[in-house]
């Protein structure tokens, strides 16, 4: 199996106040993403914290931010809803370039993976 350099995104609400929908923040994180990966044939999972049970919120405003931002030829994302043991939804993404010299690997690789999750075992 090849290897490809994977990171982890998160943003975390340490404060727990609720947050408005800042452009200065859209801005930032997908100025992150897009310097990030300007550099690297690299691989991003965004996972949205559980925590306070806003995740899909989390991941839909993620996803609108990425759909408005203009990147969509530049970097593919991929989302993905999973139950835990506890039926907590958990929303996932991976973000990476199409000119990956090996997007079709990692692609299926998160999707048998995403797979493997969804199946219980009886």
């Amino acid at each position: 199996m090849s290897e490809y350099d994977a990171y982890e995104f998160a943003i975390s609400n340490t404060n727990n106040r609720k947050s408005p929908r800042d452009y200065k923040l859209r801005q930032a994180i997908l100025s992150l993403i897009y310097e990030f990966f300007r550099q690297r044939n690299a691989v991003m999972l965004y996972l949205c914290e559980t925590g306070d049970n806003r995740q899909k919120y989390r991941s839909r405003l993620f996803e609108s931010w990425f759909r408005s931002s203009g990147y969509q030829k530049t970097f593919v994302l991929m989302t993905a809803e999973l139950p835990d043991e506890y039926g907590i939804w958990n929303y996932v993404a991976l973000i990476l370039r199409p000119d990956h010299p090996q997007f079709v690997s990692i692609a299926q690789q998160f999707s048998d993976t995403i797979a493997l999750f969804r199946d219980k075992p009886e």
